[in-house]
């Protein structure tokens, strides 16, 4: 049975509020990352992810163990407890995260030398258009 569990943590990081994405799905992490600015209320995180689910870019999955979750109602306290006073994200969402970062690094290189590649060769053109005209018929 395929089974995915989704965890959504804000916290702050100075100077905004910032929301971790973390999808575990087969074994496998991937997280995205989302600014918010101001301290989001309760609706606005809510609104944020109906409407903007569907459009955020995961990172490259990372494999992480899972562990099983309680089925003790105390045990289960105490963890969403230990959950709400730790700050931060996991190494493995860090990770997953700078993979993104790279990734990202990579593929804006490579639009930028295409980009200086592309304005080289246009320049090129119009110099030689340009010494074409001044030798037309003389």
């Amino acid at each position: 049975m395929d089974k995915t569990i989704e965890r959504f943590t804000i916290f702050f990081e100075e100077p905004f509020w910032v929301g971790v994405f973390e999808r575990i799905s087969d074994g496998r992490l991937s997280v995205c990352k989302v600014t918010f600015g101001a301290e989001p209320k309760d609706y606005e995180v809510y609104r944020y992810i109906l409407e903007n689910y569907s459009r955020l870019k995961f990172s490259p999955a990372v494999k992480t163990d899972v562990k099983k979750s309680a089925s003790n109602p105390k045990r289960i306290q105490r963890e969403v407890k230990r959950q709400l006073q730790d700050t931060g994200i996991g190494t493995k969402s860090q990770q997953a995260l700078q993979l993104q970062r790279e990734e990202m690094k990579t593929e804006r290189k490579k639009c930028s030398k295409e980009q200086r590649d592309a304005m080289k060769e246009r320049m090129f053109e119009l110099k030689q258009q340009k010494r074409k005209e001044k030798h037309r018929g003389r």
